[in-house]
């Protein structure tokens, strides 16, 4: 759909991309309603006064059918769920229902590095905007990561290449949106809960190449097989990374061999890890693709080599915390799906002493009883998935239940013997007993420091 001057426009979710959203349209001389579910002493007082100076009409508690009247287009937050009854009744009247993604399709001036996957994007994005500036470029980094990506348009003229974090949400009202280059890291059951089946979900990831014309490029995740052999368009430059020969980006050890060819050039490079803070093996993945995907874009070995140098990976992201008694405590809050939840205990080297659960999001547990079995010692188990957890695989393992994040630091210590990893990897959303993944993390964090006040030994970092 072509948004002209006068449009009229129902907004409905008023998070971070909701507001992104009303300033964009708004720049285009687009007329506004909002609609959000919070009742009005929930929403950010500056929000309000910014939308009444503004004289845009809110709906605060929900969302009334009459909204629609009038209107030209729905617009969804990426968080509202695509089955609410106001998007419903918005289809039956042939209305357009748009993302943000939709949206922005055409009107990005410079070249769009678009990244998804169930785990590991933001650490991707991040390191590839940080590849990216030490290369002296000036990227615009976005989406589900931090600043909305429509917030690009504000000031395009201070970007050179733009780098988004796209997640499943985002995708499903993606419309015409065109990366110049998709990168697809790894596709593990998650979100069941909003999409209904593994097989819908995947195919809400793989839309990040439906739009892809010939000289355009897709970076593959060579160790997931879904992902390897995703269908690209033709005329579409093909990448992999991982740990297969194939690779243009490949990991022989703690090191990363580069083979590119493109355009007639080639280039053979190598990467040392060990001395950076992406020498985990998930870290090793990560750093793969987003050193590929800077390479592409014409990035230079001194500056990638310095980049990676200087990378710090986003918190609650398997960072150590602490050593007590020579048991390391490390803190993976961030996987939040059972595909993370594997991937951690594979990059564990020790005996592990799991402490998972939370809010399930329709996961088949089954899934992890194999890697359970052979790599953890004791599983510690929280939140509200703590039933379907200990029903999945508490045959593989000892299970016992914690009713907090302090009582299931100190279970857990008290069965780790010296050696072991303690390892917080829920494999669950956290809202049953925390705001956020991050509240969670830093939660677990304050109590393996305190016991570790309490034992009189320093603490890591």
């Amino acid at each position: 759909m072509d948004i002209q001057p006068g449009t009229q426009a129902l907004i409905i979710g008023l998070g971070a991309a909701g507001l992104s959203t009303v300033r964009y349209l708004t720049a285009m001389g687009v007329r506004v309603k909002v609609s959000d579910q919070r009742k009005i002493d929930q929403i950010e007082p500056a929000t309000i006064d910014l939308l009444r100076s503004a004289g845009i009409a809110l709906e605060t508690g929900g969302h009334s059918l009459d909204q629609l009247t009038g209107m030209d287009v729905v617009i969804p937050g990426p968080g509202v769920p695509l089955d609410v009854p106001v998007l419903q009744a918005a289809r039956k009247q042939g209305l357009p229902v748009l993302g943000e993604l939709a949206l922005a399709a055409g009107r990005f001036s410079s070249p769009v590095i678009a990244i998804t996957g169930s785990n590991g994007k933001t650490t991707v994005t991040g390191l590839l905007g940080h590849l990216l500036q030490a290369a002296g470029k000036h990227p615009f980094v976005g989406g589900n990561i931090g600043t909305p990506l429509l917030d690009y348009f504000a000031a395009p003229e201070a970007y050179d290449v733009v780098v988004l974090e796209l997640s499943s949400f985002q995708l499903d009202l993606a419309g015409a949106f065109r990366p110049d280059t998709a990168l697809l890291l790894n596709i593990s059951p998650d979100h069941l809960d909003r999409h209904g089946s593994l097989a819908a979900y995947r195919s809400t990831k793989m839309r990040i190449f439906a739009n892809q014309i010939q000289g355009d490029t897709a970076i593959l995740g060579a160790d997931d097989p879904v992902v390897a052999h995703a269908c690209i368009c033709s005329g579409v430059n093909r990448y992999m990374f991982g740990r297969d020969p194939v690779c243009a980006a490949r990991i022989v050890d703690d090191n990363i061999l580069l083979r590119l060819e493109q355009n007639g050039n080639s280039r053979q490079e190598e990467y040392r890890l060990s001395r950076t803070n992406l020498f985990s093996s998930v870290n090793q993945l990560n750093a793969a693709a987003a050193l590929l995907a800077a390479a592409v874009h014409g990035c230079r070995y001194e500056d990638l080599a310095r980049g990676l140098a200087t990378f710090i990976p986003p918190p609650h992201r398997m960072a150590e915390v602490a050593v007590i008694d020579d048991v390391r405590f490390i803190n993976d809050s961030k996987a939040t799906n059972i595909g993370a939840l594997a991937a951690a205990l594979n990059s564990c080297p020790a005996p592990v002493v799991l402490i998972a659960g939370g809010r399930d999001k329709a996961s088949d547990f089954t899934l992890l009883k194999e890697t359970v079995a052979r790599r953890v010692k004791r599983l510690i188990l929280i939140g509200e998935a703590a039933d379907a957890m200990e029903a999945a695989l508490g045959s593989a393992v000892g299970t016992e239940r914690a009713k907090t994040m302090e009582d299931a630091v100190r279970r857990a210590k008290a069965v780790a013997g010296s050696g072991d990893i303690v390892l917080l990897a829920p494999g669950c959303a956290s809202f049953d007993m925390f705001s956020g993944y991050a509240e969670r993390g830093t939660v677990y964090e304050q109590h393996v420091l305190r016991l570790s006040r309490e034992c009189g030994v320093n603490v890591c970092g």
